[in-house]
């Protein structure tokens, strides 16, 4: 009995370890119908939590303005900048020294204790001592300060204050490209506004001209070849109708996108008299690229960059040094058995990793790597803004051409369009000559919007390609819309490239 109980135990053993490795295995769990709707729903409760409400018909500027409060992605772009500054100021405390407090309680089921032998004689003690009690109760408060770690977090924190640098950098960016696709966006849902009405009803009598004409074709009135051609040029009109609807209609569902507006939100555009966007530009090119090179935001990410591998390079020097760690300790014991039951204890103690020294060639080459590869990307990247520099320059002219031949077309195509209803209403002309007519005049109009639109663009671009802020240095973005809105339209004044260029040559 005594031989199958020892033969048991180790297979009891097994058992229980089978058993607690079986308990502690993860499998994956999905998500429930349940869990996926209530995900679902918070997330559509929360896409619009703590907006301000539309009051009333929406500027330019209070589309802007919306967009920069309300916008997801570059909410996104706000939430990775703060988090960039949480890192920075967590690695800052990281570089203090350690206060640590510790204690301990345990308990035996026999007393602790012990014989002594002699050193000389070899003779151990008749009775064992003990000292200490059973129950122990102790407890410290140590000082600790590693030096090296010290110079280590040094570094990192500053790594991390760069990176914070960096996300701030990105986040206008971020800025740059909302206010500059909402200003294209508003002028084409702007143009929405005004002709899809008109759209409408020229498609209603699109629709009963087709009518017409069949029925005329059946009466044998006109011969099928007209009554045919007349329908095949009815037909395009009202395709062309549609198609410029679709692209009307998808301008407004792009703006209430950036504004964080529902989909299918009903609101009312209240479009401004129409300017052309003149910017007074410097007459040197070069003046542009030169604040290009100060203020574009993604110039400052890549000497960013430099800058933490340059302090990379520090880290790898200071790992390879010896750690020092200094301590310092208040202890007690609550054992009656001491002699003495507090004290102070106090040292430094060395280390030092032998195996970071002869790695450090290979991690100093990765980080020389690193630092050509930065350097060929910013030089990569100072060409690009030139470029993008020169380019805007170039299609901002370019679309002021643009947009005064589109005003001249549609103000001929307004002209011939009287005519025609002049000859229409005296029996000269004809219903089909009046649609088509009517049909060119909207998308004339539309051009016009469109041109007018891409001049507005070209000049965000020009502003964007140069890393000036699309705000005033009052603006704050926790204002109410309202007061946000006003800065934006102070701010958006033309001089400002010619302002800020003669204030650096002057500096």
């Amino acid at each position: 009995m005594t031989m199958m109980s020892g033969k048991l135990k180790p297979l009891a053993s097994a058992g229980a370890a089978a058993l607690l490795l079986a308990g502690c295995a993860v499998t994956p769990q999905k998500l429930t119908d349940a869990e996926v709707t209530s995900f679902s729903e918070r997330n559509l409760r929360e896409l619009a939590a703590g907006q301000e409400p539309l009051s009333g018909p929406v500027s330019l500027y209070e589309a802007m303005a919306r967009a920069l409060k309300y916008n997801l992605d570059y909410r996104v772009a706000q939430m990775k900048q703060a988090l960039a500054i949480g890192d920075a100021k967590l690695k800052s405390w990281e570089a203090l020294p350690k206060l640590v407090a510790n204690g301990h309680w345990g308990d035996r089921n026999n007393d602790p204790g012990g014989w002594s032998r002699s050193l000389t004689t070899g003779i151990r003690s008749a009775d064992a001592s003990r000292s200490s009690e059973r129950q122990t109760l102790a407890g410290d408060l140590t000082f600790t300060w590693n030096i090296l770690d010290f110079g280590l977090s040094w570094v990192r924190a500053r790594q991390a204050a760069d990176e914070a640098l960096i996300a701030m950098e990105q986040k206008r960016r971020a800025i740059n490209r909302v206010i500059e696709e909402v200003r294209t966006t508003f002028w084409r849902a702007a143009s929405a506004q005004r002709l899809v009405g008109r759209l409408n009803r020229l498609a209603g009598r699109v629709d009963r001209a087709l009518r017409n004409a069949r029925r005329l074709a059946r009466g044998g009135e006109t011969t099928p070849m007209e009554a045919l051609t007349f329908e095949r040029e009815l037909v395009a009109i009202r395709k062309q109708a549609v198609e410029l609807t679709r692209d009307l209609h998808g301008a407004r569902i792009q703006l209430a996108a950036l504004m964080n507006l529902a989909p299918g939100t009903r609101y009312k555009l209240a479009i401004p008299r129409r300017r052309a966007a003149v910017l007074k530009l410097p007459r040197d090119p070069r003046q542009l690229m030169a604040m290009a090179l100060r203020n574009r935001p993604e110039l400052r990410v890549a000497a960013y960059r430099e800058r933490i591998n340059q302090k990379e390079a520090t880290a790898a020097l200071l790992e390879m040094l010896p750690g020092i760690n200094l301590y310092a300790g208040l202890n007690g014991d609550l054992n009656p058995l001491l002699f003495n039951a507090s004290w102070i204890s106090w040292g430094a103690r060395l280390s030092w990793n032998l195996l970071r020294v002869f790695r450090y060639p290979a991690r100093k080459a990765t980080i020389d790597a690193r630092d050509r590869l930065l350097k060929a990307q910013s030089l990569a990247m100072t060409m690009a803004v030139l470029t993008q520099v020169h380019v805007a320059r170039l299609r901002y002219h370019y679309q002021r051409q643009v947009l005064a031949s589109a005003s001249r077309y549609h103000d001929v195509q307004r002209r011939i369009l009287r005519q025609v209803r002049a000859a229409a209403a005296a029996d000269i002309a004809s219903e089909q000559s009046l649609i088509r007519e009517e049909m060119n005049t909207i998308v004339a109009a539309a051009k016009h919007d469109v041109a007018y639109a891409d001049l507005q663009n070209a000049a965000a671009q020009l502003y964007a390609s140069v890393g000036l802020d699309p705000y005033g240095a009052g603006a704050a973005l926790d204002m109410r819309v309202k007061e946000l809105a006003a800065s934006l339209r102070r701010a958006q004044n033309g001089d400002r490239l010619m302002k800020m260029a003669q204030s650096r040559k002057g500096g």
